[in-house]
């Protein structure tokens, strides 16, 4: 009778055996393998294209750091600032006369957009530049009065004609920024007695910065690199020295690469200074702040000094 308990007890008291465990085989992508295999076969190819060619790369060293070669840095970035200014402050007024419920500020603001939108930049700088031959004064009363000629120095038609034009830009992102913004918060400022002008600066604006910011970056970059159509009005930047400075070194080519080298590191300083300045404006609309760049290389360090401590 015991012996008969003992034979059925025995296998309920062993456990049951558990589920088989699942062994995961990663799935072999081979296209992404032979993408990457043509990629760099393309590349290679491009770079021994460039090593066999006519170019005596010693030129771009040696002109590099030139004086003339700086001082056409900072007249590019000296211009891209004044333009940006004239454009930012511009397409704010034009994108709050074009919400006006003013129907004359409104056309004006609408029609300012269509022509400078529509034209192209190079077009504009040479009607700036070739006013003289319609005005041969400007005449502003009391206060100016010279020849056209006198007046629209090549540095002015730049600037001109670089800065009405981003304006026309910098609007459509202002008026996209402004409508992004709920209208009950212009409204709850209305019943607290603000104004329309102080609910702009102190609600709207601060809350349309979040999507104004992104795309002005852009333009910024952009504008640094549209700055070289103004060597067409005889403007001397980076692009109109390092034209100069091929023709008579007899290293053209040399010196467009030269060219592009700088317009490189100044776009790419910038493009840092665009990534801090989204992340500071997204605090208010992110719950936790994606890490910088040097706060994803500091962790990638410890943890790869962490791993190598755990083995030795």
């Amino acid at each position: 009778m015991t012996a008969d308990i003992n034979k059925t007890a025995g296998p309920a008291d062993t456990p049951p055996a558990g589920p088989e465990a699942i062994k995961a085989i990663p799935v072999r992508h081979y296209g992404r393998y032979v993408s990457a295999v043509v990629a760099i076969a393309l590349l290679g190819a491009v770079v021994y294209a460039f090593s066999q060619g006519k170019i005596n790369w010693d030129a771009i060293p040696d002109y590099f750091f030139d004086d003339r070669i700086i001082k056409g840095v900072g007249q590019t970035l000296l211009l891209t600032v004044l333009s940006m200014v004239i454009g930012i402050v511009g397409g704010i007024t034009l994108a709050v006369m074009r919400l006006s419920p003013n129907p004359v500020t409104s056309s004006i603001a609408w029609f300012y957009i269509w022509f400078f939108r529509g034209t192209p930049v190079l077009v504009q700088l040479f009607v700036w530049f070739n006013l003289g031959l319609v005005f041969e004064y400007i005449n502003l009363g009391p206060f100016y009065k010279d020849e056209w000629s006198d007046f629209m120095t090549p540095f002015l038609t730049a600037l001109l004609g670089l800065g009405l034009n981003e304006a026309a830009y910098m609007a459509e992102i202002c008026r996209a920024g402004l409508l992004a913004v709920d209208e009950g918060q212009t409204e709850a400022a209305h019943a607290l007695g603000m104004s329309h002008s102080k609910t702009l600066r102190r609600i709207v604006i601060p809350q349309a910065m979040r999507v104004i910011v992104p795309p002005t970056g852009n333009e910024v970059i952009n504008m640094l690199k549209t700055t070289s159509l103004v060597s067409a009005v005889q403007f001397y930047e980076l692009f109109r020295y390092a034209q100069d400075i091929g023709q008579t070194s007899g290293a053209p080519v040399e010196m467009y690469f030269l060219a592009a080298a700088w317009y490189l590191v100044m776009t790419s300083i910038l493009s840092v200074g665009q990534y801090y300045i989204e992340r500071y404006y997204a605090r208010g609309s992110s719950r936790q702040l994606p890490p910088t760049p040097w706060q994803k290389i500091k962790k990638n360090v410890l943890s790869l000094s962490s791993r190598k401590g755990a083995t030795a």
